[in-house]
């Protein structure tokens, strides 16, 4: 006789589980407990076989019912709907198990694998982070783009539009990474490329003109502060790479004897080695170095620890120190002062002072023909560019 709801609510434990039937192999079996749960009792390939479909009276009779249809509808299509059913649990768990927390650190970690500079690296956690801390419970299929614009918005309101617009294009390089995994379908973070503020372009600070060039020469002369760090300061100046590639310098890199100091790839902005020619000032104020550290790995050890470089403020609160605001000279601003002096001067190619700042040419053409790294006129820019700054300091 098949089930009703007066009937259901009456049944009731009676100290072992039995089944109450309803048709077409339909059932309740009703616990110790006092539970009835749904059944179904089905063949397949002429095995019999049990199908759940949830507890009375959170599924009613007619949905219990209607799961019976559809499972006999699967049947009839040669489909096991019990093995259906636990394949599509299966999807669903590895779907909820993909978040984007766990795919921002997969993310991660391939770029660990792939030799990404710390910095760069240091600096992708700390933008994913902002993201997670949205959404990063979520399965990457249940993000949609207004949740990932939410949580830009919140960026943007505090003015920090760069950081907003970094922060979407490392959301979106997690889901292509998501897409190539076979994860996700799409990029949600795609359709938001035009729809935050643009920032602003601005110059890099930095000192341009010869006499006063010449008057922040003298004032790093007379730093009162770490030895170490005005010879920093000084071999920023003559070299003009970048700040954390002159803190993470190596005494293995330096070659006394062929005046070149190379930087590996890895710790390269654009992932090639780079060698700098170094004028015999640089290579004084070298050996003044080795004198101090020489016996560590460093050129420019931490205070704390000599298995560290200094800190990467280490150079800018020492312009600080000497008056110089950010917004005047940074450590970074060298590289425009060498860049605006080098090209004004007219006396070397242009191409030179390019690679002397480890830039990759931007015309892909051009880049093809010009194979050549400008090596002995980079050692001539090298020569004249300290010479320049001694002249600045004198006058």
């Amino acid at each position: 006789m098949a089930l009703n709801d007066a009937k259901l609510r009456t049944l009731k434990s009676k100290g072992k589980t039995y089944k109450v039937s309803d048709s077409g192999g339909l059932y309740v079996e009703v616990t110790r407990s006092g539970s009835r749960l749904w059944r179904l009792k089905y063949r397949f390939e002429g095995r019999e076989k049990r199908l759940s479909f949830g507890s009375y009276p959170t599924v009613s009779l007619a949905d219990a019912r209607d799961a019976r249809e559809s499972a006999k509808a699967m049947l009839a299509k040669g489909i096991d709907p019990g093995a259906a059913k636990q394949a599509e649990k299966q999807a669903r768990r590895a779907v909820s198990e993909h978040t984007f927390e766990k795919m921002a650190d997969a993310f991660l970690d391939k770029g660990r694998q792939e030799g990404r500079a710390k910095a760069t690296q240091t600096k992708n956690a700390w933008l994913l982070d902002m993201a997670k801390a949205d959404f990063g419970k979520n399965a990457v299929t249940d993000i949609k783009p207004t949740m990932i614009l939410d949580c830009l918005r919140k960026v943007e309101a505090k003015g920090n539009y760069e950081t907003a617009q970094r922060l979407r294009a490392k959301i979106s390089a997690v889901f292509r990474f998501a897409v190539a995994s076979g994860v996700a379908e799409f990029d949600p973070a795609a359709p938001l490329r035009d729809a935050l503020i643009r920032p602003k372009p601005k110059s890099r600070a930095a000192i341009t003109g010869k006499p006063a060039l010449g008057a922040l020469l003298r004032a790093i002369d007379g730093f009162e502060g770490q030895i170490t760090t005005r010879i920093s300061l000084q071999l920023q100046a003559l070299l003009a790479q970048r700040p954390g590639e002159l803190r993470h310098a190596e005494w293995i890199e330096i070659d006394f004897t062929k005046a070149v100091w190379t930087i590996p790839a890895d710790r390269m902005k654009m992932r090639r080695p780079h060698s700098v020619p170094l004028p015999k000032q640089a290579l004084a104020s070298l050996d003044d170095l080795r004198r101090i550290n020489g016996n560590g790995r460093y050129l420019f050890p931490s205070l704390r620890s000599f298995h560290r470089p200094m800190s990467e403020n280490t150079m800018n609160t020492a312009l600080r120190r000497l008056g110089y605001s950010g917004e005047e000279m940074p450590a970074h601003g060298f590289r425009a002062t060498f860049s605006a002096l080098a090209n004004e001067s007219n006396l070397r190619h242009p191409a030179a002072v390019e690679r002397a700042l480890a830039h990759v040419e931007s015309n892909h053409v051009r880049r093809a023909y010009d194979r050549g790294e400008h090596w002995q006129e980079r050692i001539r820019l090298a020569d004249w560019w300290s010479g320049f700054l001694d002249e600045a300091r004198s006058e």
